[in-house]
């Protein structure tokens, strides 16, 4: 079966594997290599100072960047699972994963309440 990502990239070791983590990965690397151009073109484009031409032309190589360098692409996914919804940032976890943990005295710091 052919590779289906353009590049080449490392696969996480630490996450459950996926197809959605390994497009995210995959996303995560486009957007760290093409950050600054996509920045600097951004600006030329927004500048007003500049001549029309040159904003015109940075608004043009900006929507020519493939869709994968957009930062818009990237989101958060859980460590454990991979699941996208409900991640608690901090932990990097979803909330059932979290309170499994919890519960399990896996997370240092964070006790389960007890009623």
């Amino acid at each position: 079966m052919p590779f289906r990502f353009p590049v080449k990239f490392e696969i996480p070791k630490h996450v459950h594997i996926n197809a959605r983590v390994l497009r995210d990965q995959f996303k995560r690397i486009q957007f760290a290599e093409n950050e600054v151009t996509r920045n600097a073109l951004k600006y030329i484009a927004k500048n007003e100072d500049l001549p029309p031409r040159a904003r015109v032309e940075a608004q043009l190589q900006l929507t020519s960047m493939p869709k994968y360098t957009s930062p818009i692409q990237i989101k958060d996914r859980c460590v454990a699972c991979g699941n996208s919804k409900s991640v608690i940032r901090d932990f990097k976890l979803n909330r059932t994963q979290f309170r499994n943990r919890a519960r399990a005295g896996l997370i240092p710091g964070v006790k389960v309440a007890s009623w």
